[in-house]
């Protein structure tokens, strides 16, 4: 199995791609999906404030897909550096697990800690957290090789960021590596960002 990623501005076109790949045949149970709380993702039966207060390591509800699919399992997750988001999946488990030991025993960990593992090259997860934080969607999928191909495809078809014109913005901005200490984005921030990639189309 292979871990291909997408990172997405718009949480409908993460949605759509998450709906794609089911669709195309992709099991929800390698699927997974981790978007900033500001794009006011409804939390079935927990409503879309559900992370107000939420701590670090707080627990993610129904993580993994299920009979209505990948998104029917969506729950919250605070992510240091981010702060509170809408999850659902393997990796959204893996990083609640990350940040739990983190927080336990002080070892990095966080979501980029649970992309590594999961095969996501280190520069390469610093840069989808850091896109997480400014307000965007990441969708990770674990599909057999022989499927590379056609699950990057689905992930292309829709508006999916390009990663090196993105940490090129980044890196013009002074930024390196995502920073688990910082402060997350406030929503003004991210409406700043959206109206910038909106603009420029990076």
């Amino acid at each position: 199995m292979k871990t291909i990623t997408g990172l997405y501005d718009s949480y409908s076109d993460a949605k759509a791609a998450v709906k794609a790949l089911e669709d195309a045949g992709v099991s929800s149970d390698d699927i997974s999906i981790v978007t900033n709380k500001t794009n006011g993702v409804d939390v079935e039966g927990q409503g879309t404030h559900a992370a107000d207060g939420a701590g670090t390591g707080a627990g993610i509800g129904a993580v993994a897909g299920g009979a209505g699919g990948l998104l029917a399992g969506l729950g919250m997750l605070a992510i240091p550096g981010v702060g509170p988001v809408v999850a659902a999946g393997w990796l959204a488990a893996t990083a609640a697990g990350a940040v739990a030991g983190a927080v336990a025993g002080g070892a990095v960990g966080g979501i980029v800690g649970a992309m590594v593992e999961s095969g996501v090259p280190e520069e390469d997860a610093n840069l989808y957290a850091e896109g997480i934080r400014r307000g965007g969607s990441v969708i990770t999928a674990r599909v057999d090789e022989s499927r590379v191909a056609s699950a990057e495809a689905i992930l292309n078809s829709s508006p999916r960021v390009d990663i090196a014109a993105r940490r090129a913005s980044y890196a013009e901005q002074g930024w390196t590596r995502f920073d688990e200490t910082a402060d997350p984005y406030t929503p003004e921030q991210i409406a700043a960002e959206r109206e910038r990639y909106r603009t420029n189309r990076l």
